[in-house]
């Protein structure tokens, strides 16, 4: 009787190790996947960060020329000609608008009154499935540089 409540007092110790190796296991493949989805989140942020600057970038330096940031870009005027669509993929490189992962929306309005002819725009990125990434104003104008930041009336030289 000795030996037979000893195998069974080792049959549970073994039961009680293995639960509590199951629950560890379960604990850090949940930590891993959670770092995955932060990685990829990351990874989107910071390439949306960079294709936003490029385009905010092209935009101040050809003054708002919404023509000319579509042919430098490669990028697709909008039908009604409000903005332009840039289309990623997946590695965000440049794709037609069916295989795209992000569209980019860079939208404008142009104030050609007044003595700085200013351009104002939005530049967005979205998921294909509708969420919005990251979304950054843009301003341009004509005569006087671009402004980043301050009063409309002082240019950033």
């Amino acid at each position: 009787m000795n030996r037979h409540s000893r195998s069974t007092l080792f049959l549970m110790e073994q039961l009680i190790v293995t639960a509590v190796f199951a629950i560890c296991a379960a604990a850090c493949v949940r930590i891993l996947v959670a770092s995955y989805f932060m990685a990829t989140q990351s990874r989107d942020l910071s390439n949306a960060i960079i294709a936003t600057e490029n385009v905010a970038e092209c935009y101040r330096a050809v003054s708002g020329d919404i023509d000319e940031i579509a042919n430098m870009l490669e990028g697709t005027i909008m039908d009604d000609g409000s903005g332009i669509l840039f289309f990623f993929d997946s590695d965000w490189q440049k794709c037609d608008e069916q295989s795209s992962s992000f569209v980019m929306t860079l939208s404008y309005e142009r104030h050609d009154a007044g003595p700085t002819k200013l351009s104002i725009g939005e530049v967005s990125i979205e998921k294909s499935n509708g969420d919005v990434i990251i979304s950054i104003p843009v301003a341009a104008s004509a005569l006087h540089g671009f402004y980043p930041y301050g009063s409309l009336g002082e240019a950033y030289e």
